[in-house]
This record gives C-alpha cells, structure tokens and sequence, in this order.
C-alpha cells in the first residue's frame, strides 16, 4: 500500500498494535528507547537467574492468540503458555490460606469453611462480574471512545451494572466476611485501582479469570514479548532498540513522523505512542500548542500509585510456594487510604510475591529460586522520597517479613542476588508521570471518554496505545486498546486485515507463508 506508521514503545500495547499494523499491510517502524523490548515486560538476567520485571499474571489469552491469527498463525509456533494453578494463594497474618483457582468445588468448599452463607453470595457475585464482562470487556473492551456520543450511548448499560460503585461496594453486597470480602476485591490492584474507589466494572476481572485461566509462558513474560517481537519481524515489521525518541515532528494539525535522538528522522503517514501519556504530551509534543495543552489537563489528574520491586534469587527451591502469592497485611482499606490519598508510607504492607521457578524451574540455576516481591506504594506527588537511600532498608524490612512469617523461610541465610526497583525508577527507565506504575487511576471519572483518547483530538493522525488509554492497565487492557486504536488507524490509512487461512480442526502446526 505504501502506507508508514512509528509506534514509539514496545509494551504489550505497543507490540501488539505493531503486529496489527503489520499485519494490515503498513509498513511499521517499531521505536524502543531502552537496549530490550517489552516496556514495563523489561528482563533481567544475572548469575543464572532471570527477572521478569513486570506483567506476570497472562489472563485472556485469546486476545494474544487473535494478533498471530491475523495472518494464519499459532501462538505455539511462537511461545508455550503454560496454565497456573490454583490462580493465586491468598494469606493472612491470622494464618488464614485461600486458593483461589478454577478449581470450583474445591472453591466453593474454602467459601464454606470460612462462611457458609457465602457460597451463595459468591453465585451472585459471579454473575454480576459476568453480566459486566459481557458488558464492559467483550462489548466495550476494544472500541474507542472518541467522542461523547459513544459515551452517552454506552452510559445506560454502565448505569445498569451500577459503574458508580466500587468493586469493594459490590463485593461487600453479596459477600460478609471480611476475608472473603478481601479476596474478591483485590484484583483491581493489579491495574492500580483502589478496590474502594475504582468502578465496579473491574469486577469483571473474576470473569475474566474464570473464562480464560491464569497462564505464564515457558521462558518467563519475556518469552511472550520476543514472541511477539519475532512476529512482527516475521510479517515484515522493523524494530529499532536502544534509540529514543526526541520528538513527535509536525506540520500544523498533522504528524509527519518522528526524530530520534540519534538524528536520524522517520518519516511516517500516521504516529502511535505506547510511552507515559504525560511524557508523550509535555516531552515529545512540548513544541506545538497541543501538546503543551494536554500536558497540563493530564498533570491534573489523578494517578495509579507506584510500586516498590525486589528482585532477589535463592539457593535452595521451595515447591510449597505457589507462583502466584497475596500476602495480606494487618490493615487493608486503612493501608490503601494511606497509599491512595495521604500519601504514607506505612510501617506495615501488603504484597505480591511472585514465584516463576513454581511453574518454570528453568528460570533459575538449577536447585534455586527465582521471586520478585512488590509492594504498593505512593507515588511520587505524594510521597516525594529519595528512594536512592530509602530503598535498601525498605527491601531489607520487606525480606526479613517475609523470612520471619515463614512465608520465603530461611530467604536471608540462602539469598545470591538482590535488586530493586523503585518509583524513582519508574519515573527515570520509564519515564511515568511521577513514578505512577499503572498510568491514570481507573477511576469512573477518567474512564473510557474520560481517559487519553486512543486518537488525538487534535493531531488526527497521533494515536495512543496502553495503560493512558481506554480501556487501561493490565495485558488484556493495552492489548484490548491496541486492537481499538488499531481500528482507528487502519481507517485513517484506508487499510484492513487480510483474511487468514481457516485451518482444520485436526491440522498439525503450521506456518502461514505471508506474501
């Protein structure tokens, strides 16, 4: 077609509106500031260990799977997803164990244990979280919201599944105890919302679990993120690594490519960003009247907390420990007022212990173990620390927590390799607004119209992919806005899909030749 396109960015998002891209004939130019691609999916490897640093709870994988059908592919041809069960083990300080898994008569019997007259609560929970999936994520998940008549006209249904009120709210309607209540609202966290004050079409996240399974690549996150990497180069795509971008370049009311810091110039017909949707406005747009506008409307909003990382390796395994772990802390509403809106670091916390060598032992030396821990934390509009100095003794309180709660036991006297990532991080590797590790919080108010449009208003032919956009944060999110801001793209250039080979049911593996 001859039709050029830059996607600045190799998140999910990026990635996979690269391959969509690519995949409809557009000749694509994929641009990674830092030496790896993946984004937040960065990857860490030393002394036989190796870190995923970000993402590491794959749900939906049917919309990874639809980008490598876009040209009558498999994903595992690609990559091996690998399901996690049970989904994560939830603990308590009071000793409390709940695994929380597809397993439903061995759920239904934990429910039981703890409140009887919640088995029936959770029915009907679950089937508001699955009327507001239908909703909210396979009606709504990958359309734009460009205008405020598409707002308008999905406000009844949201209305409906009463989007006004938090996932917390919703839970606490049907289920009564309190750890129950802890272990079905939860989840938002894991797209930086405040189970309290996010909208109670995040509940849909259960569905979403339940109907897709909880998955992890062979190889780690990574593993996915060079699968989409050898994809895209595959379909033809160019990937530049290491090379960041100075500046979105403009004629008036048009992008017309962008500048590298290299000086190289990348002309192109239309620009996508998958970076920080603040740095993308006030650094890479900061010389034209638009991106010196938005920069300011988007600084006054409210963003997602940041989070604190420690990457640690052991030399010993521990195949009690499940792959994925929620380590409640003493507070739970008061911890997240605190994180959310006074901006305190706490004495206590709540975490999320990751343990990859439980599904993939291969991701350590052999006879040891590989974990990240991660605590939420304020970022930094709220709590402006020099983590430089705060962040050794932070981990040190966070390691020894989990060694004397018997939680990693023994994890001092057998720890190899340790290192962190903190908001300061955050802020300077990936240049979030204030450190925030999810982007805008998925708030009502700075959702679907409300939040960065996936095509500027202005710049029509500027468009934005990732956790900024509708309809958030989270693997399913960013690739969910890739497909919708894909859509949009497509139209501007006057391009589509092709349509892939149907393979039979019963057909061995095969790789579609692209011409």
């Amino acid at each position: 077609m001859g039709k050029t396109a830059v996607v600045i960015g190799s998140g999910f998002g990026g990635l996979a509106l690269a391959v969509r891209l690519q995949s409809a004939g557009i000749e694509t130019t994929l641009v990674e500031a830092r030496p790896r691609p993946g984004g937040r999916a960065y990857v860490w490897e030393e002394r036989g260990f190796v870190f995923d640093a970000g993402p590491t709870v794959v749900t939906d994988p049917d919309c990874l799977h639809e980008l490598f059908r876009l040209t009558g592919r498999r994903t595992s041809e690609y990559v091996e997803l690998m399901p996690v069960t049970p989904f994560y083990r939830l603990v308590w300080e009071d000793g409390t164990v709940f695994d929380y898994s597809n397993d439903n008569e061995r759920l239904l019997a934990q429910i039981a244990a703890l409140e009887p007259a919640d088995v029936e609560g959770y029915r009907r929970f679950m089937a508001f979280s699955e009327a507001v999936y239908e909703e909210g994520y396979r009606k709504l998940g990958t359309e734009a919201f460009c205008d405020l008549g598409t707002m308008l006209k999905a406000a009844p249904a949201l209305l409906r599944h009463e989007a006004y009120r938090s996932v917390h709210a919703i839970v606490a309607r049907y289920i009564r105890h309190p750890r129950l209540r802890e272990a079905f609202s939860f989840h938002t966290l894991l797209v930086g919302g405040n189970p309290f004050a996010t909208s109670s079409v995040y509940a849909l996240i259960h569905a979403l679990e339940k109907k897709g399974g909880v998955w992890f690549p062979r190889g780690g996150t990574h593993a996915l993120v060079r699968a989409l990497v050898r994809l895209f180069e595959d379909l033809g795509g160019r990937v530049l690594l290491g090379v960041p971008v100075e500046r979105i370049e403009t004629a008036g009311d048009r992008a017309n490519g962008v500048l590298l810091a290299d000086g190289r110039l990348l002309k192109a017909d239309a620009v996508a960003s998958n970076g920080d949707v603040v740095h993308t406005y006030r650094d890479l747009l900061g010389h034209h009247p638009r991106g010196e506008a938005m920069a300011r409307r988007l600084a006054r909003k409210s963003f997602s907390p940041s989070l604190f990382v420690v990457y640690f390796g052991l030399r010993c395994t521990y195949p009690e420990i499940r792959h994925h772990t929620i380590v409640f802390g003493p507070r739970y509403r008061e911890l997240l007022r605190d994180i959310y809106d006074h901006g305190i670091l706490a004495r206590d916390f709540s975490l999320y212990l990751h343990h990859p060598t439980a599904t993939d032992p291969a991701l350590a030396p052999e006879g040891c173990s590989t974990f990240y821990v991660l605590s939420p934390v304020p970022h930094l509009g709220k709590f402006a620390a020099d983590w430089g100095e705060l962040g050794p003794r932070y981990a040190d309180r966070i390691l020894a927590y989990l060694d004397e709660r018997g939680i990693v036991p023994g994890l001092r006297e057998n720890l190899v390799v340790r290192r962190l990532f903190t908001p300061a991080d955050f802020r300077e590797e990936l240049k979030a607004h204030l450190g925030s590790a999810f982007s805008l919080e998925p708030v009502l108010w700075q959702s679907a119209y409300f939040r960065t449009h996936n095509r500027d208003d202005a710049i029509r032919n500027l468009f934005f992919v990732g956790a900024g956009t509708h309809p958030g944060a989270g693997i399913p999110g960013v690739v969910g806005s890739a497909k919708a801001t894909a859509k949009l793209m497509l139209a501007e250039l006057g391009a589509r899909y092709p349509d892939p080979p149907v393979w039979p049911a019963n057909a061995g593996p095969v790789l579609a030749a692209v011409q």
